[in-house]
């Protein structure tokens, strides 16, 4: 999944940070630590803490945490892997720089974070961009200037989140890729959509091949005369259309002349399709 973010996660912080300003750096207790309660990320590999902790164990935190005085104790901004990582290490305290942030600046820093990392399910980016949408009031464009984002990739991300809560679920444990979820958006018949996941997890079915399906599932049954097969061609052309596009699409071929017909759920849903084509 294509992430390239356009904002880093420095430009929330000011040159207060930077190495020669020691005073910022605090040693704060852990067990006055509290996790982000805005974190996106929902699964902390053990695996992945075991290996932190040892090498914590070993060389120290090198880099601080960023944390916010609460009522009680700390929230951590960023840093919850090495919170984690701390507490199995037994620490006692840890580097910090406390900063005062409100809960909106927590939120966008912690999703920055993540998607610098590249930590995020595309589900839990998709509920990310919900979230900080519905909390702090705000359209996807504005979304999109505020965190370097395209507005296409927040819209295409969050469509995901339309599709059944199983198959929301699948695609958030890798057992369907996000590839698989954006061709499922293009199935007309949401009736439909789990027996095709159900057949995709049973016989493994490629991102392609469920393309090849939802071509077939969607067009509409022929009462006598049946039309000639669509050639290889405009299947092809269509793939290419919908992958860039996101949306269902399909190519139709007269005598003399042919016709594209591309859908979309929303203004928004039409103004991103529209921007594609300024790319």
């Amino acid at each position: 999944m294509a992430r390239g973010l356009g904002k880093g996660i420095n430009a929330f912080f000011p040159p207060e940070l930077e190495e020669n300003n020691e005073d910022a750096i605090q040693e704060i207790p852990v067990n006055e630590c509290r996790p982000n309660p805005y974190q996106p990320r929902k699964t902390f590999h053990a695996d992945a803490i075991e290996e932190l902790k040892d090498s914590i164990l070993e060389y120290g935190i090198v880099q601080p945490l960023i944390v916010r005085k609460s009522i009680k104790g700390y929230e951590i901004v960023v840093g919850e892997r090495r919170f984690r990582a701390a507490k199995e290490a037994d620490l006692k305290t840890l580097p910090a720089v406390v900063k005062d942030l409100s809960d909106e600046k927590m939120m966008e820093i912690a999703l920055l974070e993540n998607l610098q990392r590249e930590d995020l399910t595309a589900i839990e980016e998709a509920h990310a961009y919900k979230n900080l949408m519905d909390e702090l009031g705000i359209t996807q464009d504005e979304l999109s200037k505020r965190l370097g984002k395209s507005r296409s990739h927040i819209a295409n991300i969050v469509r995901l989140l339309s599709l059944p809560e199983q198959v929301v679920a699948y695609i958030n444990n890798g057992e369907l890729s996000m590839g698989h979820g954006r061709a499922l958006l293009g199935v007309k018949d949401r009736d439909k959509v789990l027996p095709l996941v159900n057949k995709i997890r049973k016989e493994k079915l490629n991102v392609r091949q469920v393309e090849q399906l939802i071509v077939q599932m969607n067009e509409k049954p022929k009462p006598k005369k049946e039309k000639p097969k669509k050639d290889i061609f405009l299947q092809e052309r269509e793939s290419v259309l919908r992958e860039r596009l996101g949306t269902a699409v399909s190519i139709n071929r007269g005598k003399q002349k042919g016709k594209i017909e591309i859908e979309f759920y929303s203004n928004e849903d039409l103004d991103r399709i529209l921007e594609t084509f300024e790319d």
